[in-house]
C-alpha cells in the first residue's frame, strides 16, 4: 500500500524570484482545494546589514520580515527563521519546518537539501534548487495526487515560477559549476543585483521540478 502511494503522489516544486509571487502561487494552490499541509514555501530572508550566519538572528529577522509573507500564504502557524550554513537566513513554512528545524544551529550546508529529499526531491534537483534560493529565490513545493500534478504545475508557472533547467544555464555560463556546500552566502548587494537582473523576465514556459 505504501509503494503504491508513493507512485500516486507527485512533488512538484517552483523555484520564484519574487517573495510575492511564491506567495501568489501558495494562495492559487489554497483556491484550487490544495491542503495547507501538502505545501511549504521557503524563502531568503537575507537582508541589508544583517550577518548570514548564526540561528538566532535569522530567526529574529524571520519574525519581523515573514509576518506578512506568511500571513499571505496561511502558513504562519509553521513559519519559522533559519540559517542553513552555505545559504544563509531563510524563512520557511510548512510541514519542512520540522526537519529543518530538526538539523539545529549546527546544522551543515545539506540541511535544506535533506529537507527537499524528504519530500522526494531527487539529490541532483534539491541541489539546484537550493542554489536557487542561496542567490535569493524563494521555493513552493505541493504535493499532489498524480492526477492534479500538472495542475499544480500550472499553476506554479501562472504565478511566475522560473524555468529552472534555463536558469541553469545561466548560472553555468557565469562560472557556476554545481551546488558548493562550501561556499559562501550571497550578500544582500548580490541578491539584489540578481534580482534587478532578472526582474519580471518571462522566463516561465520549460521545466519545473516534479518528483
Amino acid at each position: 500500500m505504501e509503494n503504491m502511494e508513493n507512485i500516486m503522489v507527485k512533488t512538484v516544486i517552483g523555484s520564484f524570484d519574487s517573495v510575492d509571487d511564491a506567495n501568489r502561487a501558495v494562495r492559487e494552490l489554497r483556491a484550487a482545494g490544495f491542503v495547507e499541509r501538502d505545501i511549504n514555501l521557503i524563502a531568503n530572508n537575507v537582508q541589508r546589514g544583517v550577518a548570514t550566519e548564526g540561528h538566532d538572528n535569522a530567526a529574529a529577522t524571520g519574525a519581523v520580515a515573514g509576518g506578512a509573507l506568511g500571513g499571505a500564504a496561511g502558513l504562519a502557524a509553521s513559519l519559522m527563521g533559519l540559517a542553513i550554513p552555505g545559504i544563509g537566513p531563510i524563512l520557511a513554512a510548512g510541514p519542512i519546518v520540522a526537519a529543518l528545524a530538526g538539523a539545529g544551529a549546527g546544522a551543515v550546508a545539506g540541511g535544506l537539501i535533506g529537507g527537499l529529499a524528504e519530500l522526494g526531491v531527487e539529490k541532483d534537483e534539491a541541489e539546484i534548487y537550493a542554489e536557487s534560493v542561496r542567490r535569493g529565490g524563494s521555493l513552493v513545493t505541493i504535493r499532489a495526487d498524480e492526477s492534479r500534478a500538472d495542475e499544480a504545475t500550472e499553476i506554479l508557472r501562472d504565478a511566475g515560477a522560473v524555468d529552472i533547467d534555463r536558469r541553469v544555464e545561466e548560472w553555468r555560463s557565469s562560472g557556476w559549476s554545481g551546488y558548493d556546500a562550501s561556499a559562501e552566502p550571497f550578500s544582500f548587494e548580490e541578491i539584489e543585483r540578481n534580482r534587478t537582473r532578472y526582474g519580471r523576465r518571462t522566463d516561465q514556459s520549460g521545466r519545473m521540478g516534479r518528483s
